[in-house]
């Protein structure tokens, strides 16, 4: 046994217990969806609906938040900030940094649309840990520092008069953490959103602990329990949150126009109908199979898209670190694999994409290894910074540019995907449909288009609000239930365990050691051990331009093989 690999697991064993998370909901196994790997092997449509029965324990809390008087407290302090010029910050990592950005530029796009808002466009800011290059590809391990996060609030110049919403899923996110400590000292009103039991998280964890015991921080505990993916919060955590984050700002949105706000939980209820009715599950349940299929064939997919893109890009971002795929890849590089599925726009660059969609200039970060060390980072981040600049994220092509570049094995799909109805008259049609002959195959998701529009027709029917929240929400319900369909398909679930999971931080290296002690039926410990002694395994045989071998199922095909030879 490699000493090195002893020690490695040692010392998480011994120092970074802080970090083992078993005990929290959101990274325990749903019996709603304990066998969903079987349900998918039985058919897709009836894994389909497995998946969505846990998204009614979120309408379940979600009625409970909006009669709370956190949220009314939420609500009223929106209002009060921006009619006196302060500004509204959400902060996240992840799923909920992503999400973050979402909201502002929902809240940028709503006041573009509304002149009576036009005065208040430029005081709703989002804070991602890793900056806005964090949205197309995750910035490894950033979430593990506080200082980070501190950092980025300073850089955001808060103080007294503005206003943090700070958005972590398990609520125990370091460098969200660290949002939540900086602005508290510099005079800002905190709010504090996770999806854990609040006396269970301060029980527990130091530094959960000291945001929630804080009296200056209100907190909205919108524990909805375990995900229907063990661990996986992109799903129902970053739903609740965004349905309660949201509709408190379009609750906002509303009252500055003095018009009449919402039923939010009504709303979502009737959302979750239309997309567990009949139809609806066996278009899902058709769609899954369909890019199942280009994937068994090595094929490709690309998704062209034009106002769904940053709902897009959440949970394509995360289809990375939680199944162990490819992350989208630059212009200039030739040899890492690339990724299974991208995003492009048809109708404009890269960069005009960007400046369209945020409606404010990329806010990327340019830390030089001196920022690193002052902020006492490891030896590794301060001697190779990452490269996540603006310049890095515009070598992602998500514009018009290229698309033959997606469309080069002959088995790749070119997907349409629209939200709302749509004509042929629709630019974004006419450019799909000058682009989609390169490929092998094409085909259109619509989302709440109504009756046989597209190829796959998700039924929604959608109500006109400030911030079209429902509609963002039907998105992503419909790609988390897409992506993690996909891979139950394709064989990346173990149960309801993402079981080809990356451990990229300190948080996924706990869900994998549980995840071996689950299955291998062994201790804690000697997961661990198992886990970083294979991980400096695949290190040492790895080749580049190849795609990389999990670590989880490395160490239990092993444990199989043991298992046969006795």
């Amino acid at each position: 046994m490699s000493d090195k690999a002893l020690k490695r697991a040692e010392f998480f064993l011994n120092n970074e217990t802080q970090f083992h998370l078993g005990f929290l909901p959101t990274e325990q196994s749903s019996p709603l969806t304990r066998n969903l790997d079987r349900d998918f092997a039985r058919s897709s449509v009836e894994g389909v609906r497995t998946l969505q029965s846990v998204d009614r324990n979120v309408l379940e809390m979600a009625r409970k938040v909006f009669q709370s008087g956190e949220y009314r407290k939420l609500t009223d302090s929106c209002v009060r900030v921006l009619r006196s010029g302060g500004r509204i910050v959400f902060s996240g990592c992840g799923a909920t940094g992503r999400l973050s950005i979402l909201l502002e530029s929902m809240w940028r796009a709503c006041c573009a649309e509304n002149p009576e808002l036009g005065a208040f466009s430029n005081q709703v800011f989002s804070i991602m840990t890793g900056g806005d290059y964090a949205l197309v590809k995750s910035v490894e391990s950033f979430e593990d520092y506080p200082v980070f996060g501190r950092r980025q609030i300073q850089e955001m110049g808060m103080g007294k008069g503005d206003l943090l919403l700070a958005i972590t899923e398990g609520g125990e996110t370091s460098s969200v953490l660290g949002t939540v400590s900086e602005a508290l000292e510099r005079g800002s009103e905190v709010f504090l959103m996770f999806n854990n039991p609040a006396d269970l998280l301060a029980e527990h964890l130091e530094r959960s602990r000291n945001a929630i015991r804080d009296p200056r921080v209100c907190v909205l505990d919108l524990s909805c329990g375990p995900m229907a993916l063990a661990g996986s919060t992109r799903m129902q955590a970053t739903t609740s949150e965004q349905l309660v984050a949201g509709a408190a700002l379009e609750s906002a949105a509303a009252r500055l126009m003095g018009c009449e706000e919402m039923d939010p939980a009504l709303q979502f209820e009737h959302l979750l109908d239309s997309l567990e009715s009949a139809e609806s599950g066996e278009a899902l349940g058709a769609y899954i199979d369909f890019e199942a299929g280009v994937y068994k064939e090595k094929g490709l997919v690309t998704y062209f898209a034009d106002a769904c893109m940053l709902d897009i890009f959440t949970d394509t971002t995360e289809r990375s670190p939680t199944f162990m795929l490819p992350p989208f890849r630059k212009k200039d590089d030739t040899v890492s694999p690339p990724s299974w599925v991208f995003v492009k726009n048809p109708l404009c660059s890269s960069e005009e994409f960007w400046n369209r969609e945020l409606r404010r200039p990329l806010r990327c970060l340019n830390w030089t290894p001196a920022d690193y060390a002052e902020m006492n980072a490891p030896e590794r981040i301060c001697a190779n910074p990452p490269r996540i600049g603006k310049e890095d994220l515009l070598k992602f092509e998500v514009g018009r540019v290229f698309p033959e570049k997606r469309a080069l094995t002959g088995r790749d799909a070119a997907v349409l995907i629209t939200v709302g109805p749509c004509s042929g008259k629709d630019p974004l049609l006419r450019a799909f449909a000058e682009v989609r002959s390169m490929f092998a195959e094409s085909k259109h998701l619509s989302i709440g288009g109504g009756e046989g529009t597209g190829d796959f027709s998700i039924r929604c029917v959608f109500r006109g609000t400030p911030l079209h929240l429902m509609e963002h929400l039907a998105v992503k319900l419909v790609l988390n239930t897409v992506s993690t369909g996909i891979m139950a398909v394709l064989g990346r679930i173990t149960g309801n365990w993402m079981s080809w999971v990356d451990i990229s931080n300190k948080k996924l290296v706990d869900r994998a050691i549980r995840l071996i002690a689950g299955i291998g039926g062994m201790d804690y410990r000697s997961a661990c051990i198992r886990l970083f002694l294979a991980e400096e395994e695949l290190e040492n045989s790895a080749k580049p331009g190849e795609e990389r071998t999990p670590a989880v199922q490395y160490v239990l095909r092993k444990l199989q093989e043991e298992k046969n030879r006795r």
